[in-house]
This record gives C-alpha cells, sequence and structure tokens, in this order.
C-alpha cells in the first residue's frame, strides 16, 4: 500500500518502537495520528513533524477505544492503517507471584486493547481503497519464556487473533492484516527485564535488535501486504527451533533464562 498521504494510526507511539514507527511512516510521507498515554512523550515527538497529530490515549479503557476513530477522522477525514504497537511488559515474576491486578493490566493492555482498536477501526479501514492492520506480538508467543506466562499468552491470544483476523479479511476486503514477532528489542521494557534478571546492561543490548531496524522492518512488512514477519536472530532461531520440536524450544528458552531466574527466585 502506498504511504505518501496516508493517515495511520499508531499506538504506543510516545516510546520505543511505537516511537520509531511513527517517525518511519513520516518519513515515507504518511500522516500519523499518534496515540499514547504519555503526555510529555506525545509532545516531544509531535515536535518533530507537523504531520503529526497527538491523543491521549489508554487502549485498556474500552469506552476511550470506541470514541477514538471519531477524533481521527475529525482531525484527518479519514483513516488508512492501524499499527497496534501499545504494550505492557510483566513484573519477572512466576505466575503464582503475581497479582490479579497486574495479570489483568497485561492481558486488557497487550490483547483486549488491541482487538478493541481493530474493532474500532475496522468499519472505517473497509471503506478505504487499500487499508492495512498490523498487530505487534512478541518472540514470547513462539516459546515460553521463564517468568513471563502471562505476558506471553497475552501476546500468543494476540498473534492468534491476528491470524484468524486476516482470514476474516483475506479475499473479501482490501485490508491487510500484519502480525509482527519482534525478539528482543532494545527499549525501556527490555532494559528493565534485563535487571530485573541481573543480565549485565551492555550483554543484553548486544542480544537485542535496535528500534530503528525493527521499525523499518514492520513498516515493510505492512506495505507489502505480508501476513506474518519474525524480526530479530533470536526471534528467528526461535520460530526455526520450534517448528523442528517445540519441546527443543522449550528447553533452549529454559537454559537460556530460566536457570537464572529460577535459581533467583528461589533465593
Amino acid at each position: 500500500m502506498p504511504l505518501d498521504g496516508a493517515v495511520l494510526v499508531v499506538t504506543g507511539a510516545g516510546n520505543g518502537i511505537g516511537r520509531r514507527v511513527a517517525l518511519e511512516l513520516v518519513a515515507r510521507g504518511a500522516v500519523v495520528a499518534a496515540a499514547d498515554r504519555d503526555e510529555r512523550a506525545l509532545a516531544d515527538l509531535a515536535s518533530a513533524s507537523s504531520r503529526i497529530s497527538t491523543h491521549l490515549l489508554d487502549i485498556a479503557d474500552r469506552a476511550a477505544v470506541q470514541a477514538f476513530p471519531a477524533e481521527v477522522l475529525a482531525r484527518h477525514g479519514r483513516v488508512d492503517g492501524l499499527f497496534n504497537i501499545a504494550g505492557v511488559g510483566q513484573r519477572v515474576a512466576t505466575v503464582a507471584e503475581l497479582g490479579d491486578a497486574e495479570i489483568e493490566t497485561v492481558l486488557a493492555v497487550n490483547f483486549s486493547g488491541a482487538v478493541w482498536m481493530c474493532r474500532a477501526f475496522l468499519p472505517h479501514l473497509l471503506r478505504r481503497p487499500r487499508a492495512i492492520i498490523v498487530n505487534t506480538s512478541s518472540l514470547s508467543a513462539l516459546v515460553p519464556v521463564p517468568g513471563s506466562a502471562i505476558y506471553g499468552a497475552s501476546k500468543a491470544a494476540l498473534a492468534l487473533f491476528g491470524y484468524g483476523l486476516a482470514q476474516d479479511l483475506r479475499g473479501r476486503t482490501a485490508v491487510t492484516v500484519t502480525t509482527v514477532l519482534p525478539g528482543a528489542v532494545w527499549t525501556d521494557l527490555v532494559r528493565r527485564s534485563a535487571a530485573a534478571l541481573g543480565a549485565p546492561e551492555r550483554v543484553a543490548r548486544a542480544f537485542a535488535a535496535e528500534p530503528e531496524r525493527v521499525a523499518r522492518r514492520m513498516v515493510d512488512a505492512a506495505v507489502a501486504g505480508r501476513g506474518r514477519v519474525v524480526i530479530g536472530g533470536d526471534a528467528r532461531v526461535y520460530d526455526i527451533v520450534r517448528r523442528v520440536s517445540t519441546r527443543a524450544a522449550d528447553r533452549l528458552s529454559y537454559l537460556q533464562v530460566g536457570r537464572v531466574f529460577y535459581r533467583r527466585a528461589r533465593s
């Protein structure tokens, strides 16, 4: 889909991957409706381009999400695509250690919020000659990561939702759905997770992809209408191993993270 002049909504646009995707889209000629809960981050993003409008939005607030398309249409007149990037991490802990509110927040933002966004904007996207939806899943949807069971479940659910939505729309509409499964990306979320696991920052950063590169790959995949894209060396390795043996992928994840995490959890 051509991006020049297209109006695209990006959630989680204030920081991390969302910010980089918003800037990448603007660099390719698009107009971006940037949504986030962080007002200060949105103000900083808006200063980068006159083709970025900013919108305070908590995607876990279903009523706010349902009202959001009208706000975008009033500002831009149409909408050609949606990049669901907003997400929250899980405190690195076992399921038994997490509180109910923590679990509900992760599921509400990472899964339900993205579903409500798709449902809210889909009627408007269906009116366009071509339109795109991008859902941001995770390596954690490919393999269980110790200490991140709820986060992984939320991202796996989002991936399956994206695949199913693509089937709903394929061949009958001009809307394509791309599910993105990035590995570790050097953002604040990954930095905090590495610190919680006791990994040296320089080591964690060496294994993580740069957000700018991930953003370019995401936008390329969306423009091409690809249904699924795995980004990052770690995610690609796990994707290949999982296709051969889910048990081997599970074991590899345990050896990489589990031994340190569960040893720390017992101490």
